[in-house]
């Protein structure tokens, strides 16, 4: 029997390992997500943070998460945290940082309620001024 396969080794080392940067598309929508976020003022987020005890999951990272999270239909905490530890997009987002379940809940029930209104405002304006929505009408369903 003559075979053809490529070849196919799980062990295969990397001379060159590719970072995740390298291993996501370039059109990808977890970019937008990420370049959207890092044009937000997150100061109103950053003051719901205390200085003291244990350093906190940077807000941006958590807020990017967040968002590729429910853009993605993922709204489980624990969900999203096993994305985290197993999806390459939420890894590129976190920098391969991994929140637990109740880190996440306690981010999106704490932290992002009282700022939310703000953060929504600036993503809506920031979409408007890149022409991608206008403010003249609105639908709702």
């Amino acid at each position: 029997m003559n075979t053809n396969f490529q070849s196919y080794n799980q062990q295969q080392n990397w001379l060159f390992p590719p970072s995740i940067e390298e291993l996501i598309a370039d059109d990808h929508p977890v970019r937008i997500v990420n370049g959207i976020v890092e044009q937000l003022d997150l100061s109103l987020l950053v003051e719901e943070y205390s200085k003291e005890g244990k350093p906190s999951y940077h807000p941006k990272m958590m807020l990017k998460v967040m968002v590729y999270a429910y853009m993605d239909n993922t709204y489980s905490s624990r969900k999203i945290e096993k994305a985290m530890r197993e999806n390459i997009n939420f890894m590129w987002l976190a920098a391969q940082q991994v929140a637990d379940h109740n880190t996440i809940a306690r981010f999106r029930s704490k932290k992002l309620k009282t700022i939310f209104k703000d953060i929504f405002k600036q993503v809506v304006l920031l979409l408007a001024e890149e022409g991608l929505v206008t403010l003249k009408e609105v639908f709702t369903d």
